[in-house]
């Protein structure tokens, strides 16, 4: 019982001192907002494109929302210090770096559905399979959120979390199939959409909204959740030789 109470009371810290701020806050609303209007209003293809991009969207807000916030506050209290004194948790390392990263997986769930309650408002989401959905949005989420993990346990400064950042999200922009399909890339091009988990996080989103998808959902799911174990896992290890002396 005691490492749930000290589980709660990490992500309640984070979710007091980073996520819930106004700035946050609104920065959450905008930039999923921003994100749909462009794609939005930009394919000029009237509202029948809105189920086509409505993917690509989601996965994007979640992805931008996660690895941002993340990657920034976790290098922000290596460098100040205080996240030696959450060391003292009488809790595992393992599920300290859990409870850190909690608050952003909900962050980025929460900047997923902006998207799609607006386009609640535009067009008809009566076929979508919310049932893929729901569990496509939490596994890109946990993926991006220890993505951002990772980012932040491999930099020192707060400036190097963000360039880090962007090495692998403006490639996922163009190569995980959001907006146009792999196979449209060219073909020495399409190996390298696979090394990233967004890939399969947008394939079932794909399926669940206009049903397109390449793989089967659960083999996507399952793929993702395999990144997953491997991102957390050598995060950890990182903290655990560089963090901790």
């Amino acid at each position: 019982m005691k490492h749930w109470i000290a589980f709660w009371n990490i992500m309640r810290k984070d979710m007091q001192a980073y996520y819930l701020k106004p700035p946050n806050i609104s920065w959450g609303l905008i930039f999923p907002i921003a994100w749909t209007g462009m794609f939005f209003i930009r394919s000029g293809s009237g509202l029948d494109s809105i189920l086509t991009l409505l993917p690509g969207v989601i996965a994007i807000s979640v992805l931008f929302g996660t690895t941002s916030l993340l990657s920034v506050t976790v290098t922000f209290e290596k460098k100040n210090r205080s996240f030696e004194r959450l060391l003292l948790a009488p809790i595992s390392l393992k599920l300290l770096m859990l409870a850190k990263t909690s608050g952003a997986i909900l962050f980025g769930v929460v900047n997923a559905f902006i998207p799609i309650i607006l386009a609640l408002f535009l067009t008809d989401l009566s076929q979508v399979n919310w049932a893929l959905v729901v569990p496509a949005i939490f596994m890109i989420a946990v993926a991006s959120t220890f993505l951002g993990l990772f980012i932040a346990v491999s930099v020192s400064e707060v400036f190097e979390a963000q360039t880090f950042s962007n090495f692998f999200r403006f490639p996922m922009i163009f190569l995980c199939g959001l907006f146009f399909p792999i196979s449209a890339l060219p073909v020495f091009l399409r190996p390298l959409s696979y090394l990233f988990p967004l890939t399969y996080g947008t394939d079932v989103l794909h399926e669940a909204i206009h049903a397109q998808g390449v793989l089967a959902p659960g083999l996507n799911l399952l793929i993702i959740a395999g990144f997953c174990v491997v991102l957390f896992y050598v995060s950890v290890r990182n903290v655990q030789k560089t963090w901790i002396v």
